[in-house]
């Protein structure tokens, strides 16, 4: 039943206490020392649970706890003292125990907190990223959470396969075709074709670029560097499409921490000389990655000086019942974050949503209810990501489209985007509230929940605005207004970066708050930034999109048909990288091909073919990399008593396929077949 260590100089109480619990069944160690419990416990893996003296000769109680936790964090210490105090209490708290009883103790009280600590140990594993001892080789091959080493070795496997296959014809021609400036050039979809010069091909300009190729050192000593042969090349965009497939194989399995994976992006890059030492270290420093740190980092603030409250209530003011957020606010939000940044208004509403979920689930008395916390979380996450067909403010991906789009002559309004594009917006958002209704909340324990009277009533609590709230709402005024009116020329990151600084010189986020920012969630960001930009230099981005649209048959390839399967290899492509990469790697492909195609809408088409790319480009549902709302909610989804994660990269995968299946429905039969028809 678990073997337990006791540590206590009171040779009669100690040995009373054993021999209780082996009648129990328990496996029980006796040591009279902190100083052979150090050891003991480093020695001994099996060790499930100690109960610690905090009164002893030599070392005390407080001194071995602190030991205990430096060698084995993952382990429980229940702290069983004669000499208690509130003072000890608390000290032995911060300490990290988990449990503090004064003797005398009944034997039901001990056992009943043997078995709290053996509960919840598997949590707190998951929380440290320890793992297990597998006993058998398959389960060695299988693994845990962050410890997969069958799927690693497949996605060795894997990378070896596709960097190091013959390189297909298709890629030699894409990369050694030179520019001419007609529209059928085989390379026009290449992410800088308007800066590459004419008789010039991808090879040269990226070699040239990012001053990559070979050193040749003549007979007289003299060196030079050649460019890329075109092979070479090929070899690098082969190595970006193998990274691409390994990390999300990585990042969806959990084979090892997301961190890690997104460190060994950078990784490859650096050894396989994608780009040279300096690019592959600023591609991970994008305004989007300093925009996601700079949000969880103020959300730190919103949720420490109790704004979020306030917040709460004002958004989640009309969800008196789960079915009213689900079928009442989730449209609204969706079009809300269609004019505003979804991502600053995903950061500002999960500390509220994670109140609602510890309330309610207390009030049922229980101790989590997994179907209840993901349909709260992520909801609102597919939800916000849905709104990007609102309006072109709704991301930088509409922007760059807006771009495309005039290289070829075609100038679309903001009217006139939220004409054609808007009304997607609210039917999705109730759609992904029905396909919550059942894929959940049918299977919650918690069957009501009056969201709004638990915001109410949490803000009550704190009483009335003080002095920090004024000055958090305040700064967050000025941060909207410039991501609003001056996103364009600071960016999102750099208007968040100052919010951060002002919260810091007036004394109400320290830096202790910003070090607790999920580090790794930002880092596995700047990967796919990183992983982004390598994928467009390379050629490898091209290849991609030009397979798909190569495996088009001819009546996908113009009119209504081009318009469809645009949108879906930019809602393939755009779970795999960032939208904005997907729209500048697919949008130069698919809106020259409505130019050239021999279609009655020859002259309209080019709108819709790229509204459609940038429509579908926001619904990165499948993957956490896939658009910052996705790594917001992951990294703030997380049990603060516990530590454990109330949404898993597997959450993400099995809901957010089926809502982006839901999504590309919706755009061709709503939207593309009947809306456009009528417009």
């Amino acid at each position: 039943m678990g073997k337990i260590l006791l540590i206590d100089d009171e040779n009669d109480f100690r040995s009373s206490l054993a021999e209780r619990l082996k009648v129990r069944g328990y496996d029980c160690l006796e040591l009279d020392s902190g100083e052979n419990a150090v050891k003991t416990i480093r020695a001994d893996k099996e060790i499930d649970v100690v109960f610690l003296d905090r009164k002893m000769p030599g070392m005390q109680g407080e001194e071995v706890l602190k030991e205990i936790k430096h060698y084995r964090p993952e382990l429980h210490v229940i702290i069983l003292t004669g000499h208690g105090s509130a003072e000890s209490a608390v000290e032995v708290g911060k300490l990290d125990a988990f449990s503090y009883l004064e003797k005398p103790v009944q034997i039901d009280t001990v056992v009943e907190k043997i078995e709290e600590a053996r509960e919840s140990t598997p949590i707190l594993l998951e929380a440290l990223e320890i793992q297990t001892e597998s006993k058998t080789f398959w389960s060695w091959m299988k693994g845990s959470n962050n410890s997969k080493p069958g799927i690693i070795i497949l996605g060795i496997l894997m990378f070896a396969a596709i960097a190091f296959m013959p390189t297909p014809d298709r890629l030699y021609e894409l990369l050694s075709a030179p520019k001419t400036g007609q529209m059928s050039d085989i390379n026009m979809g290449y992410a800088d074709y308007n800066k590459m010069e004419k008789d010039q091909n991808i090879t040269v300009y990226y070699s040239e670029k990012f001053k990559i190729g070979n050193k040749v050192i003549y007979p007289d000593g003299k060196s030079i560097y050649e460019n890329l042969t075109v092979e070479e090349a090929a070899t690098r965009a082969k190595v970006m499409i193998a990274l691409l497939c390994i990390a999300a194989l990585f990042w969806a399995s959990g084979a090892i921490p997301i961190g890690v994976t997104a460190l060994l992006v950078g990784v490859v890059m650096y050894f396989f000389g994608i780009m040279k030492p300096n690019e592959v270290a600023s591609s991970y420093v994008k305004d989007s990655v300093i925009f996601v740190f700079g949000v969880l980092a103020f959300s730190k603030a919103i949720t420490k000086t109790g704004l979020d409250k306030r917040i709460g209530l004002l958004l989640l003011g009309s969800s008196k019942s789960i079915p009213m957020f689900l079928f009442v606010f989730l449209p609204l939000f969706g079009v809300v974050c269609s004019f505003l940044s979804e991502h600053a208004l995903i950061a500002f509403i999960m500390p509220v949503l994670l109140i609602v979920y510890l309330n309610s689930i207390k009030s049922f008395g229980l101790k989590e209810d997994v179907s209840f916390g993901v349909m709260l979380f992520l909801a609102v996450n597919f939800t916000a990501n849905s709104g990007g067909p609102g309006s072109p403010a709704a991301g930088g991906r509409n922007a760059i489209m807006m771009g495309i789009l005039s290289d070829y002559g075609v100038n679309i309004s903001f009217g006139e985007w939220v004409e054609y594009g808007l009304p997607f917006v609210p039917v999705m958002g109730l759609i992904i509230g029905i396909y919550f209704y059942f894929a959940c909340y049918r299977k919650s324990k918690v069957k009501k929940a009056n969201i709004a009277e638990i915001v109410k009533q949490a803000a009550s609590k704190i009483g009335p605005m003080n002095r920090d709230e004024y000055i958090t709402a305040a700064v967050l005024i000025i941060l909207v207004s410039l991501w609003v009116g001056a996103s364009d020329i600071l960016g999102m990151g750099g208007p968040v970066i100052l919010a951060l600084v002002l919260l810091n010189l007036f004394r109400i986020l320290g830096w202790r708050d910003i070090k607790k920012v999920q580090w790794e969630v930002v880092a596995l960001y700047a990967a796919a930034t990183a992983m982004g930009k390598g994928l467009a230099v390379s050629g490898a981005a091209l290849f991609i999109a030009d397979g798909f649209v190569g495996i088009l048959p001819e009546f996908l390839k113009s009119g209504d048909g081009l318009i469809i399967s645009a949108s879906l290899i930019t809602g393939v492509a755009t779970n795999f990288m960032s939208d904005g990469a997907a729209v500048s790697a697919i949008g130069p492909i698919t809106v020259p091909m409505a130019t050239i195609a021999n279609s009655t809408i020859a002259e309209t088409s080019p709108i819709f073919v790229g509204l459609a790319t940038a429509f579908a480009s926001s619904f990165a549902h499948i993957f956490v990399i896939g658009t910052p709302n996705n790594a917001i909610v992951y990294a703030m989804a997380q049990n603060p008593k516990t530590g454990k994660r109330l949404v898993s990269l597997k959450d993400f995968a099995k809901h957010g396929i089926i809502v982006w299946i839901l999504s590309m429905l919706l755009l061709w039969f709503w939207i593309v077949l009947t809306y456009w028809k009528i417009v």
